[in-house]
């Protein structure tokens, strides 16, 4: 019994390790374009749905797609709507780790073709670079899943011969209840109900479960799932919370509905029906599939209804602050976490820069200027990206470099915004660049509130160029500053004081002109 325990430990370790890998690198080497991929393909609820199969099915993890649609939906990528949807569309998308474990796993014996995989793999993550050695860690993971698999299969073989589950076959509720609660309890100590549904197909296959036992754990596992969610959804924001509530309450009314109609239904067409001669572990992929797709055909057109009722269980509590972006489930996703922080920083950049054209046409004094906010971001930027693990994938790297230069520009800025009292200076007595210098501040605060993936290349040119003119004309108008001081009998500390405001202006231009280019890139 000890070598069963041991055999069936490592063989769900292998089972974990290999899925981790391979839905780490899988999307890790997706990275910003599943963010591009859900907020262009998600307009309508059977899009999102069909969105929420196809992501699941690429990094193979219903899990990975809940928590990243908490994420996309705490980072304004995705609204509560389009959330439904996707949710809707993982839970039938991670039935596909079902049937190729039931095709593929349990059939054919595969750690002939899985032991290469995994050596070729592990060459291919030394050897190479980027996505090479991603693919490599992906390769590397499928094969460790068949192996865990294989060792799955060998002990729930040795496990039957030794325990008698007899008593636990029965047809009375009680029986069928206790063994969802202990499907339950399976994926939330695994973490993962494709490893539990595999450890069950595996006990299937190897007879120490029947059939109905099989469906009863299935459904638990299926119940058990929403326990991931609902803790990356404490402390997220209000449309987070309500995306985990979709997600638990779609998998329990999902689940009754198969413990009451679809199980005894398999049960009565195994028996006496069309799937008598089906393999049982195919009749547990079936089932699986079919559960997930008649909570769709249940929740689906009623998606409106749904999301207005959990909009008034869960209510929404303004933030008024750019912030709300930065949520940490998103780490799972290097690319769309960098992308949520980037977009935190550069909306309330353009919220400062409104106020400066605010006061460039004299709405505000320049003293009122506001810069709080600003320091408030990038504190929790700060506090943000001390907590992010370092991507894997090269072109993350990029980002994250990039990102940190972001900062540095940004708190530059913010220094210069200190000395916003200057603005009074220059709009009371002569200054024709500061006026050139509101227009280009106004272009650039609509871009960063649009939030293009760079800024136009012909804007970047001509807020470059606007900033080296100003350094040209640096002595001219220092010149002009004094010989006007002069005719109009200003005082010299009048005429300092401008020619310190000017350069004040020429820095401003100058900083914001490097966050530009950066921002172009």
């Amino acid at each position: 019994m000890q070598q069963i325990i041991i055999q069936l430990s490592g063989g769900i370790g292998l089972f974990l390790l290999g899925m981790s890998l391979m839905t780490d690198s899988l999307k890790a080497m997706a990275g910003e374009s599943l963010r591009q991929w859900l907020g262009r393909f998600t307009g309508s609820p059977f899009k999102a749905m069909m969105s929420g199969i196809g992501f699941t099915l690429v990094v193979q993890s219903s899990t990975a797609t809940t928590l990243a649609t908490i994420g996309f939906v705490s980072a304004g990528v995705l609204s509560f709507t389009q959330a439904i949807g996707v949710i809707i569309g993982a839970n039938i998308g991670t039935t596909s780790t079902g049937w190729m474990v039931a095709l593929l796993g349990l059939k054919f014996s595969v750690s002939m073709i899985a032991l290469p995989m995994v050596g070729i793999g592990a060459m291919m993550k030394l050897l190479g670079q980027d996505r090479m050695a991603l693919l490599g860690l992906c390769l590397a993971g499928f094969g460790l899943l068949f192996i865990g698999i294989d060792f799955l299969q060998s002990a729930m073989a040795g496990f039957a011969e030794q325990v008698d589950l007899a008593q636990w076959s029965n047809d009375g509720l009680m029986t069928r209840l206790i063994l969802v609660l202990i499907g339950i309890v399976m994926t939330i100590l695994l973490q993962s109900s494709s490893a539990a549904i595999t450890a069950t197909l595996a006990a299937l296959a190897g007879g120490a479960i029947d059939l109905p036992q099989a469906l009863a754990l299935v459904i638990g596992q299926n119940i058990g799932t929403v326990a991931t969610a609902v803790l990356a959804a404490i402390g997220a924001t209000v449309s987070a919370k309500r995306t985990a509530a979709v997600h638990v309450v779609f998998n329990v009314v999902t689940a009754v509905a198969a413990f009451f109609v679809l199980m005894p239904v398999t049960i009565w067409q195994v028996r006496d029906g069309v799937l008598a001669d089906w393999d049982n572990v195919l009749i547990i992929a079936l089932f699986h599939t079919a559960f997930s797709m008649m909570g769709a055909m249940i929740f689906m057109p009623f998606t409106r209804r749904f999301q207005a009722l959990l909009e008034r269980l869960i209510p929404e509590r303004i933030d008024a602050s750019n912030t709300h972006y930065l949520d940490e489930s998103l780490f799972s996703m290097p690319a769309v976490a960098i992308g949520a922080a980037k977009e935190a920083l550069c909306r309330t950049a353009a919220d400062t820069f409104h106020q400066f054209t605010k006061a460039c046409r004299g709405e505000m004094a320049g003293q009122q200027i506001d810069t709080l906010p600003l320091d408030d971001c990038l504190i929790k930027v700060d506090d943000y990206l001390q907590k992010m693990p370092v991507p894997q994938s090269q072109t993350d790297q990029e980002r994250l470099m990039a990102l940190l230069q972001l900062v540095v520009y940004i708190r530059v800025i913010r220094e210069d915004l200190a000395n916003s009292a200057f603005i009074d200076v220059l709009r009371g007595d002569f200054d024709e660049n500061l006026a050139a210098a509101m227009v280009q501040f106004e272009a650039l605060t609509a871009y960063l509130n649009a939030m293009p993936k760079r800024l136009p290349p012909e804007f970047v040119t001509q807020f470059v160029a606007f900033g080296d003119d100003m350094k040209a004309q640096k002595i001219d108008v220092r010149l002009s500053i004094i010989e006007h001081s002069a005719h109009t009998q200003h005082s010299a500390s009048d005429a300092l004081n401008l020619i310190v405001a000017r350069r004040w202006l020429d820095r401003l231009v100058k900083h914001t002109a490097k966050m530009v280019i950066l921002l172009g890139k």
